[in-house]
């Protein structure tokens, strides 16, 4: 798959099978899309090509909107990219584009410089100017412009009863198994080691402390997670912590990860942890000497679930 920067920088002479969306999360929801669209573009024998936006329009139009996203603008790329597709153009979202009038994104954008043949598109679909056109609207510009537009229909995308807002909400109420079914994925959470206190190995659990550079990324509820992540050739299972550290009196929420068999510095390293399943909630213990016990339990319990061919 090609990324391209900007829809002016996308150049081709041949007809494409395109898909519009912010698609936050890669879900199942969005794969029924992706799927339709990558078998239109091998029937028509035309390419593949999915539009994006970033920043998230409401990050643009509602300033004091808070929303969290899913994926990291990278999480996406590389999601999309296991799908098979061959162009992923992501576009700089701004207030002067989301003026283009419903004519003037189709003509301009959609025909004259994207070139599609066939637009795959969801059922609640809407754009231009104030989101003021719809599916009915897009099907009148493809019989003027000579493109076809196939709606994924309602019971289709509701048959899997997911969407972004579910997953956040599932996250921030720490229910990964939720959140990972509909996204038929681990839920991901990027970042550069960076030196921590210290504390972890002093109670005989050195942590690898995430930094996650991307203000916007959702942070799931604080709690206990089993995690995996890719080092070289490896898969590295391990613990990971979202928290406070009450227990040591902590005051700023920090990621720490556990790896198990892992003993090899990572400060600097960036990594990529695989969110698998929540152990339990983050507990404020009377004493270190207790909270180390519950992390010896919290040990085992990650052990029984990785022996039992978990990933």
């Amino acid at each position: 798959m090609e990324t391209i920067q900007g829809i002016s920088q996308f150049k081709t002479i041949s007809k494409t099978a395109l898909t519009i969306g912010t698609f936050d999360g890669v879900h199942i929801g969005h794969r029924r899309i992706l799927e339709r669209l990558t078998n239109n573009a091998k029937n028509y024998d035309i390419k593949s090509a999915v539009l994006t936006f970033f920043p998230h329009p409401r990050m643009v139009l509602q300033k004091d909107s808070n929303i969290k996203l899913l994926n990291t603008l990278e999480e996406k790329q590389q999601i999309l990219a296991e799908m098979g597709l061959d162009y992923l153009i992501v576009h700089p979202f701004t207030k002067s584009f989301s003026r283009l009038t419903a004519l003037e994104f189709v003509r301009d954008i959609l025909v004259n410089q994207l070139k599609v043949k066939s637009v795959v598109i969801g059922y609640d679909h809407r754009f231009g100017r104030n989101r003021n056109a719809n599916i009915k609207d897009l099907v009148g510009f493809g019989a003027i412009y000579d493109f076809n537009v196939e709606e994924i229909p309602a019971q289709e995308v509701e048959d899997v009863s997911v969407s972004s807002t579910k997953i956040r909400t599932a996250l921030l109420n720490g229910d990964i198994a939720t959140a990972n079914a509909y996204l038929g994925y681990p839920y991901l959470l990027s970042g550069t080691v960076v030196k921590g206190k210290g504390l972890g190995k002093d109670l005989g659990f050195p942590t690898a402390n995430l930094a996650i550079d991307k203000p916007y990324k959702l942070i799931p509820k604080n709690g206990v997670y089993l995690v995996n992540c890719k080092m070289g050739e490896k898969t590295i299972n391990g613990m990971m912590n979202i928290g406070h550290n009450p227990t040591v009196a902590g005051k700023e929420q920090s990621i720490e990860t556990h790896f198990f068999g892992w003993d090899t510095p990572l400060y600097g390293k960036t990594l990529q942890l695989r969110l698998l399943k929540k152990l339990r909630e983050e507990h404020k213990f009377p004493s270190v000497e207790l909270l180390v016990e519950q992390l010896k339990k919290d040990q085992e319990n990650a052990f029984e679930f990785f022996s039992n061919g978990h990933y």
